[in-house]
């Protein structure tokens, strides 16, 4: 694990585990919202934000959370390692919430600063939707990646637990 993708809904943990998997391998993390979110949540330009991409993935190391769909292929060309949250719907729901109010006023660990904490209707529809609208999409390149690449799919918390005991135990 050397070149760690993890893609899921907002609210599923990506970040949160990207975290701790950067703390056990050693590895740097890049958390997509912080690099594609500026100040006041402007978006990075397209032209910039892909080759910004380019030139994370060139790096020998590196764990890359978030979705961004359009640039999803970028990633997934120089990962060894993808990490999918395939979690009930109702999960990252509850955790979006619990985050909104956790963060209210603030500014979350993994986005740029200058960007508060928000929640809105559309966004709460997308992850609800995230199941029917991304995921098929998803797990159709992850079949095209799977001989080579390790794929990992994390349906619950438990299994997120147990990722984290293997890679502790070093047999990851």
């Amino acid at each position: 694990m050397k070149k760690v993708m993890l893609i899921g809904p907002g609210g599923s943990g990506k970040s949160t585990l990207s975290r701790k998997l950067g703390l056990l391998l050693h590895l740097p993390v890049y958390h997509l919202d912080a690099l594609h979110w500026k100040p006041g949540w402007v978006p990075t330009p397209d032209d910039e934000w892909d080759d910004l991409q380019k030139e994370l993935i060139k790096r020998d190391e590196w764990i890359i959370d978030g979705n961004y769909g359009r640039t999803i292929d970028i990633r997934l060309s120089e990962a060894d390692t993808i990490i999918f949250f395939d979690y009930p719907r109702v999960i990252p729901i509850y955790r979006v919430i619990k985050r909104r109010i956790k963060y209210h006023g603030k500014t979350r660990p993994d986005l740029h600063e200058g960007c508060p904490e928000r929640i809105s209707l559309e966004f709460l529809k997308w992850i609800w939707n995230y199941k029917r609208d991304k995921r098929p999409g998803i797990l159709e390149r992850l079949e095209k990646v799977k001989d080579d690449k390790r794929i990992i799919v994390l349906r619950n918390q438990a299994e997120v637990y147990r990722l984290i005991e293997e890679i502790k135990r070093g047999s990851s």
